[in-house]
Parts: C-alpha cells; structure tokens; sequence
C-alpha cells in the first residue's frame, strides 16, 4: 500500500514488517528510516546493499531464516534496491515470517518497476514515496531547527542557509549542526557569520576531499575521487581549499609550539573547529609538520598558476598532485 510520509509513523508499525522507501529525497528517506528503526524498539539490526544480497543470496536468506529466541525482532535494511533482487524480497514477503522487519530504500524507481508496483499493490507492505523539499519545506526545518536551540537569527539569513545549500536537506542538517555548534559562544547569528560557515553544496566532498588527502586516507581519497566527476573548472576550487586548510594547519602547528598541548590548542582556535572535524586535524597535525607545510604551501601555489595557465589539462594535473601527496606526505 502507498503511504505518506508523515503518516507513516501514526500508523501501527508493529502490525507492519515491509517498507519500500524510494525517491530523490535521501536526506528526509534517512531521516524516516531513523524513526521507523526507532519505532521498533530493536538493537538487533544488519545493514546489506543491493550487490550484498546479489553475491551472496544464500547468506541473506540464512539471515531471514535464522531465529534465535533471546534475540529482539530482526531488522533488515537494504539499500539501493532496484528490480534485481525482486524475486528474492517478493518471495520473503510471501513467507511472512514474524520476527523480522525488513526495510528497502531506493533512489528513484519508475511506474514500471516490479519492486515499486509489488510494494504499491502488497496489502501487507508499505511503499513511501520521497519527492524533493521544496523551499518552504526547507524553510520550516530550519525555523524549527532554531527555535528549538534557542538561537536568534533573521528570515533572511535562513533563506540565505537554505540558497547556500541548494535546496538539499543533507547539506541544510550539516550546516544547521555547524551553526549550533558556533552559536555554544554566540547566541545571535549574522550574515557575515552565516558567510563564513556555510560552505556552498558543491564544495561539500571537495572540503572532504582534501581533509582526507592531508590526513593520507588513501582508501578514502580514492573513493572521492572515482564517485566524483570533478572537471576543469574545479581545479581551482580545490586548490584554493588546499590553501586554506595549509594556512589553518600553519597556524595550528605555530600555536602548538606555545600551548604545547594538542586538545587544548584545537578547542581554542578561531574560527571554531567543529568536534566531528577535530580527529582527522589531529591526524593532520601528526602528519604535517611547519616546514612540510611551508613546501607544500608552495607547491600549491606553483599548481595554481599552471592550471590558471594552462585550463585544458587542470584537473589532471591536480588529481595527479592529490594522489602524489597523499602517498607521499611521510617521506
């Protein structure tokens, strides 16, 4: 059956043990996925995406299968599930087992598949549909997100949060945090604070691009690098927030000398560094000396002046240059 979003959780959930969670809207489909779990009151949870299931068939239907009774009620969330694995959760449905739960969220799935239209058409499962937030929506998640905290801030400088994000409601929750975690000292936000905060969507994985890239998270940087299709245009981007993220370890490190204790130094620096940035920092500063910084710094510069130069080939040469320093930072 089809159900609204936030009708979801009036319903008797307990009564209900398949979801289909599907759409655009990943950040409101994690948030709903967060209440039903919530909801079911169970720690007994394992997480698969689609290809897990599609390797390994006969290990999830052991999990299915497999009853314990001093466990909780099983939840089971699959993510990114498409028309691949319809014949293996259209068959689990029908065995309707009673201690189990399990959960599918989706991107985007057309009229025509077999896994919506099942989901839809199933008197005993739940299909949500999430479409795109829409600015006023955005607007009341925000309004409400600081009336809450009891943080003062304009109309307009909301609307400028909201604009800075892009109407993505993953993006607007990071920010929000940002500016609390900022207000702990100042209760009042202005423009120029919402300025120097908020970071514009597209900058999101390059910022985390080149956090992981200072800390040698090889793994990690590899993987932003192939899920993003980073071009020309953004060589630039990227090496001005190398920049700025070696000019705040320059300092980092200068102020280490005085203060001699790591925490202590971290926790006063200004700008504030938010708590869920202090640890790959600290990796940062075990890593970075201020004479490696010194070199860097130049080096950096060097790149942007030959990518300014010659545009054509920028990105290469910056991806190549990631790739160099990220391995190479210990030498």
């Amino acid at each position: 059956m089809i159900v609204k979003f936030y009708e979801i959780l009036k319903k008797k959930l307990d009564q209900n043990k398949f979801f289909l969670l599907y759409g655009n809207n990943s950040g409101l489909i994690k948030d709903t996925l967060k209440k039903i779990i919530k909801s079911k009151m169970s720690n007994n949870i394992f997480n698969y995406d689609e290809i897990d299931i599609i390797k390994n068939p006969k290990i999830f239907e052991e999990n299915v299968n497999n009853k314990s009774f001093f466990d909780d009620e099983k939840i089971i969330i699959i993510s990114r599930a498409t028309d691949k694995i319809f014949k293996t959760i259209e068959e689990t449905v029908e065995e309707n087992l009673d201690d189990v739960v399990i959960i599918l969220t989706s991107g985007i799935l057309e009229k025509k598949s077999k896994l919506r239209n099942f989901f839809e058409k199933n008197k005993n499962t739940i299909c949500v549909p999430f479409y795109e937030d829409n600015l006023q929506t955005l607007s009341l998640l925000a309004q409400n997100f600081f009336k809450e905290k009891k943080i003062s801030i304009s109309q307009l400088n909301i609307n400028l949060i909201i604009e800075r994000c892009s109407g993505d409601r993953i993006n607007l929750n990071n920010e929000l945090e940002k500016i609390h975690n900022f207000s702990i000292e100042k209760k009042s936000i202005n423009t120029e604070d919402i300025l120097k905060l908020t970071n514009l969507s597209e900058n999101f994985d390059v910022a985390e691009l080149v956090d992981n890239s200072l800390a040698m998270n090889k793994k990690k940087t590899l993987y932003i690098l192939n899920e993003n299709s980073f071009t020309g245009e953004d060589s630039v981007m990227i090496i001005r927030i190398f920049l700025n993220k070696l000019k705040r370890l320059l300092k980092l490190q200068s102020e280490i000398k005085i203060k001699k204790n790591v925490e202590n130094t971290i926790s006063t620096h200004r700008p504030p560094i938010f708590w869920k940035d202090k640890d790959i920092i600290k990796r940062q500063m075990q890593i970075w000396s201020l004479e490696k910084i010194q070199k860097l710094m130049i080096k950096v510069n060097n790149i942007e002046l030959f990518v300014k130069k010659y545009p054509a080939n920028s990105i290469n040469v910056v991806t190549d240059f990631i790739l160099e320093q990220t391995l190479e930072a210990k030498n």
